[in-house]
């Protein structure tokens, strides 16, 4: 790659300039994102083990009263949730863009007996009957790296399928220390990795769009092809004030919100993420 070419690149793109290539569809990628997903003494893919029982029970204590939910987790990945709430007797749906994910997801279910139902498409893209379900999740921050526009989409199609007094539960990132979130740029070699099978230069940055509490994970890949990928993960960062005003205006109501779910840890867990839970 030229000079021109990697000062152009790595320059500050538009607020939701889309990379050219997508993370959770590559082969590659996919299968290294599953051994993460897997290991369960990293926050990475998916939380540690320990936080994700934590998190599913305080979820299911959230229903109590309800005897057999109807489930849709969204954003499933391997099923590490979903395996959680089909072993409390509970029905669930499981939805994941990853086919990696889904396919582990569907041979585990299978071999555990769980009977859960996995779905391998974008949850942006869902298609599914209305007032359905007893309860939507959603987490692991996946609302934030969504822009704006889909975030709107997504509740739309959440309220739809819930059933009148069901119950979505969400978490995001909070707007503090914004300033923190951004790291400097980094170059890495390697014969081959996480980002590709074959030697490449990794190229990792961070902007702040501090306006609309934005920053940009932006990561530039050339190989030894000298193909050229650019992978941008937009994160959001909310107020209660601003998940407040979205949920409302697409009909939720109750609100009620928690950041004392996850560990103490790093700016990205304890008190620096908020649970939310919705009813419609």
């Amino acid at each position: 790659m030229k000079t021109k070419d990697i000062i152009s690149k790595s320059s500050k793109p538009a607020i939701y300039e889309k990379g050219t290539a997508f993370m959770w569809t590559d082969k590659h990628i996919a299968a290294q994102l599953l051994n993460i997903h897997l290991n369960p003494d990293i926050d990475l893919a998916s939380r540690k083990r320990s936080t994700i029982e934590k998190t599913a029970a305080w979820i299911l204590d959230t229903q109590k009263g309800k005897e057999k939910l109807n489930i849709l987790d969204l954003g499933c990945g391997p099923g590490l949730y979903a395996e959680i709430f089909a072993g409390k007797g509970h029905s669930v749906t499981g939805v994941d863009i990853s086919e990696t994910s889904i396919e582990h997801a569907k041979k585990s279910t299978q071999d555990k007996g769980l009977g859960i139902s996995y779905i391998n498409a974008s949850y942006l893209n869902l298609d599914l009957e209305a007032e359905q379900f007893d309860l939507v999740t959603l987490i692991y921050t996946d609302f934030g790296v969504l822009n704006p526009e889909e975030q709107k989409q997504l509740l739309q199609t959440i309220y739809k399928v819930l059933k009148k007094g069901g119950t979505f539960i969400f978490d995001v990132m909070k707007d503090t220390e914004l300033e923190n979130r951004v790291s400097p740029n980094t170059w890495e070699t390697a014969e081959s990795g996480f980002w590709k099978a074959m030697p490449y230069l990794l190229l990792s940055q961070s902007f702040l769009y501090e306006k609309e509490k934005v920053v940009l994970f932006q990561h530039i890949v050339t190989d030894e092809k000298e193909q050229t990928d650019i992978f941008r993960f937009w994160t959001h960062f909310f107020s209660q004030e601003d998940i407040a005003k979205q949920l409302t205006a697409q009909g939720f109501t109750n609100l009620r919100f928690n950041d004392q779910i996850l560990p103490t840890g790093d700016i990205w867990n304890g008190d620096n993420v908020l649970f939310t839970v919705a009813e419609k």
